[in-house]
């Protein structure tokens, strides 16, 4: 089981261990555990180190990656403002535009 402290509702560390470890274990830092899946079938999102943790929705919510892009309330994952062009090419987001442009490796 994967497990993720959080402090001030945010993702400081994420650990592998079974279910009796928190029985046994004793943690007197600040914060709490809260249990999370790569299956995205608890709490929306796996936990990652930087992720916020919103116990009223009881989700684990990544970074926003640009001002522009919203919050899906169903998925908790970021949408840009227009959708990705083609999944057959590579994109960049250039905030200032807020547009998807062409990558050019």
């Amino acid at each position: 089981m994967h497990y993720a402290k959080v402090e001030n509702n945010m993702v400081t560390q994420v650990i592998v261990a079974e279910h009796g470890f928190f029985d046994r274990f004793v943690d007197s830092s600040a914060g709490e555990w809260v249990q999370t899946s790569y299956s995205d079938s608890l709490r929306k999102n796996y936990a990652g180190v930087g992720f916020s943790y919103d116990s009223i929705r009881d989700a684990f919510i990544p970074p926003q990656p640009f001002p522009s892009w919203t919050l899906i309330e169903a998925t908790c994952q970021w949408e840009a403002p227009t959708a990705y062009p083609s999944p057959d090419g590579m994109y960049t987001w250039n905030e200032t535009t807020t547009a998807w442009e062409a990558y050019n490796v």
